[in-house]
């Protein structure tokens, strides 16, 4: 039978290539001319938030670098960890549900998709970040 863990594991690995895409329309306008910056950081924005949600896929009960595990293993870095994530996901879908809203078109309303696409992924990774902080917090006095 197929560890669906490990399955979730690999398909996070997705991220990366959606990373290099957006990467790739950060740089697009410096070669195809400024003309495309508006529709290029839209296609950034809905990239990364791509990456982002795929890697929610990857098992929260370990740590991918030691930067992680110490944020994550101190309750009250990993409390600020979360206020920022939480803080970042609520600003970006305000800022794209207000832009699609009451945009009147343009790239203005475009770019709000982006900022929205990416408020969305941030919810998967806010709920990873929870779950990250529940599996690593060590008690308030073992943590350095």
């Amino acid at each position: 039978m197929v560890n669906v863990k490990r399955l979730f594991q690999v398909i996070s690995y997705l991220q990366y290539p959606f990373m290099l895409v957006a990467l790739g329309y950060m740089v697009y306008p410096y070669f195809a001319g400024f003309d495309t910056l508006w529709t290029s950081i839209n296609n950034v924005l809905i990239f990364f938030g791509l990456a982002i949600s795929f890697s929610t896929l990857q098992d929260t009960t370990k740590t991918q670098n030691n930067f992680s595990k110490k944020v994550w293993e101190d309750p009250r870095k990993g409390m600020l960890a979360l206020m920022v994530i939480s803080g970042s996901t609520l600003l970006f879908l305000a800022l794209g549900m207000f832009g699609i809203l009451f945009a009147k078109g343009g790239i203005l309303k475009e770019v709000s998709f982006g900022v929205l696409m990416l408020g969305l992924s941030y919810i998967g990774l806010l709920k990873s970040a929870i779950e990250m902080h529940e599996h690593h917090r060590l008690e308030a006095g073992a943590a350095s």
